[in-house]
């Protein structure tokens, strides 16, 4: 049997699966996540995204605190989601590749806890952010 490859799931995708806005990128999103909670697929996911995911839905979105929150528990729970994190070596990784491929610090942060954790696959709708050769950049709301 074939190892199924683990995708990171990129902040924007977390985001859209909760906006309150029924839409074809709220519907494509939910599916993959669905996919994940019905163990069909393993994601992964990094403090950053879930850090990200507060802000955005927190003070853009205007969200409820206590839903977020349980989202992010959720999320964090389930293990059909796996956990990845930087480490102080990966903040120099991430300027290196924020250097080499003149990408945001912040998505180089993704990029190198990815490269660090031995994922090589990211669904996000930002496939330009995510400059780098080895990565496999998958827009899934396209």
């Amino acid at each position: 049997m074939k190892k199924e490859e683990v995708f990171l799931v990129d902040t924007n995708i977390i985001v859209y699966a909760y906006e309150k806005e029924n839409s074809l990128r709220k519907k494509k999103s939910l599916e993959i996540l669905e996919k994940c909670y019905k163990s069909e697929i393993i994601l992964a996911v990094s403090n950053q995204n879930l850090a990200e995911f507060s802000v955005v839905s927190l003070k853009k979105l205007k969200s409820d605190a206590n839903i977020i929150k349980d989202i992010i528990k959720d999320i964090s729970n389930f293990e059909n989601f796996k956990k990845i994190n930087y480490k102080r070596k990966t903040i120099l990784s991430a300027i290196d590749i924020s250097e080499e491929y003149k990408m945001s610090f912040w998505d180089s942060l993704i990029a190198a806890t990815m490269i660090e954790n031995g994922i090589l696959n990211i669904y996000t709708e930002n496939s330009k952010d995510f400059k780098i050769p080895s990565l496999n950049v998958i827009n899934p709301l396209c």
